[in-house]
């Protein structure tokens, strides 16, 4: 015999999670461990639960997110959330994180070698663009686009994790980061493997929208200011431009890359 429904009538369900209530104080939880990755907000942390291959470790909720998760998952939800208070998210993160009341430490998803890269893959390699929010753009980009992964180094780039995470909006799911440590040598071995290489350079004779490029296919991108460094561009196979008709003749790397994709991702169509 199933127990009797206690409920006040009209009162909305709440599911229990463990947690201080939501109204207590104390100190913020502990911080997350240096090999996790550290996912915030409602895009970033939603992808990544419904993402089989993300593990995950820790999930910090206010009891609204934690509703919303209820509402969103029902019994499909991974990892039982601990209910905290919104400020203590925000100790964690800092004052300027939009966390929308979700806080998740997880694994590092697996990164994919480039020789398993399929005949047909479409490629964004970055070339020390170290900015954050640019690349959390940028493969929000990619993931819109279809993009197999995004090849960049170990250093001179922001770890696949925090405000990147914030930025990409769930697109860290599904476009890969692929590291390497040396951007030309890695542009060396796509082209052995017949990648067509294809550097963004402001100053370039050709126009993006001339060329139709095959697959495989690899797009570089450059820093905002210094562009692709000379060993990078000795290592694409064409060098193209954006041809601009305004007064304007630059754009923020994560726009260029849309621009780009656009423009040469159709070809693999």
């Amino acid at each position: 015999m199933a127990p009797p429904d206690t409920r006040k009538p009209g009162r909305p369900f709440r599911p229990r999670f463990p947690g201080r209530p939501a109204h207590a104080g104390g100190p913020p939880p502990r911080p997350a461990a240096e090999d996790s990755v550290v996912l915030y907000g409602w895009h970033p942390v939603a992808e990544a639960l419904a993402n089989e291959r993300r593990g995950l470790r820790r999930l910090l909720a206010s009891e609204n997110a934690a509703l919303r998760l209820t509402e969103t998952f029902g019994e499909a939800l991974r990892i039982v959330p601990e209910i905290v208070r919104p400020p203590e998210i925000g100790r964690l993160l800092g004052p300027d994180a939009v966390h929308q009341g979700l806080y998740l430490e997880a694994d590092a998803l697996p990164a994919p070698a480039l020789d398993a890269m399929p005949e047909d893959a479409l490629l964004l390699a970055l070339d020390q663009i170290t900015d954050p929010h640019n690349v959390g753009a940028i493969v929000r980009t990619a993931a819109a686009f279809g993009v197999t992964g995004i090849v960049t180094t170990v250093r001179h780039a922001p770890g696949a994790t925090g405000v990147l995470a914030k930025s990409a909006s769930g697109g860290l799911e599904h476009v890969p980061f692929i590291t390497v440590r040396n951007l030309a040598e890695a542009l060396i071995t796509l082209g052995e493997r017949g990648f067509t290489r294809i550097g963004l350079d402001s100053d370039a004779e050709v126009a993006l929208d001339t060329l139709v490029p095959p697959r495989p296919l690899v797009i570089v991108l450059g820093a905002e200011g210094k562009g692709l460094r000379e060993r990078t561009r000795s290592c694409c196979d064409t060098l193209a431009k954006i041809p601009f008709s305004g007064a304007i003749r630059s754009l923020n790397v994560s726009n260029a890359a849309a621009i780009a994709l656009y423009a040469l991702g159709r070809s693999g169509g």
